[in-house]
């Protein structure tokens, strides 16, 4: 009798790996060279021109999630860089468009009714820039993407997208931030992420994330997390799965919820490169 209860546990205990050997997994994306680009929408220094003159900047980062990553920051942008982000946005808002296959561009209020603004390259800009790249770890084979301000008034709003397109190449929009630069008196308008779970005490995200009757005070999981539009704050994401098949992450699925009451102006800064 106890010869077979041996036999059951090295069963059992064989029975994972040789399930995981057997089934097939998904293959790596070969190392291609890097497709043709529009440079012209990444911020690219001149191979003469010096990095700008940044001041000290300190923030504060909070783990969400660690499968996708998703990291909250505190303080990501300063009150002088968000009044700056908000005199150099103004003359150039216009109607935010949308795009299907990656090159043609056409106005879709039902799906995404906001402003955007391509912002020039400044000095307090590039330093956003170099932020946000340090914050990555200065990857190689990534770029930062051309910064974007998006401002909503009331009832505007962002349906349900990823940002992430196809990687069947190898290469896409690896990583996003949503900083806030204005959300004084502002209802609504959070960035909410549907497949999302939140498995921290509520008590110590409420202050960030909407928490009302989400059941999480008793130490569950929580599904579902929409993040309150916070002047000076930021959440950074990854888009892509750090396994090289070029498959995104479902959870990474959200929306800019309409704004009820006031103007929310965000900032979108992408990363694009290599997926690893």
């Amino acid at each position: 009798m106890f010869s077979y209860v041996l036999i059951g546990l090295a069963i059992l205990l064989a029975y994972n790996p040789i399930i995981q050997y057997l089934s097939p997994q998904p293959s790596r994306l070969p190392r291609t060279p890097r497709p043709r680009i529009n440079e012209s929408l990444l911020a690219i220094d001149a191979t003469n021109q010096t990095a700008p003159d940044c001041p000290p900047h300190s923030y504060s980062v909070h783990i969400l999630s660690k499968a996708p990553i998703v990291i909250y920051i505190e303080n990501f942008l300063s009150e002088d860089e968000r009044s700056h982000l908000l005199d150099i946005s103004e003359p150039l808002f216009e109607p935010s468009t949308i795009t299907h296959d990656g090159d043609s561009t056409q106005r879709d209020a039902t799906i995404r009714d906001s402003e955007v603004a391509l912002i020039p390259r400044t000095d307090p800009v590039r330093c956003i820039e170099a932020r946000a790249r340090a914050i990555q770890g200065w990857r190689t084979d990534l770029w930062i993407e051309r910064l974007r301000t998006q401002r909503y008034g009331s009832t505007q709003h962002y349906a349900h997208h990823f940002d992430w397109g196809s990687g069947a190449l190898g290469w896409g929009r690896a990583t996003s931030f949503m900083a806030w630069v204005q959300a004084d008196a502002v209802e609504g308008g959070g960035t909410e992420f549907p497949l999302l779970w939140r498995d921290a005490p509520g008590e110590s995200w409420c202050r960030w994330v909407e928490c009302a009757g989400d059941g999480g005070r008793d130490g569950e999981p929580v599904l579902g997390v929409t993040f309150k539009p916070v002047a000076g704050n930021a959440v950074y994401w990854e888009n892509f799965r750090p396994d090289g098949t070029g498959r995104g992450w479902d959870e990474t699925w959200h929306a800019g919820l309409p704004v009820i009451k006031g103007t929310k102006v965000g900032l979108n800064i992408w990363s694009w490169g290599r997926l690893s």
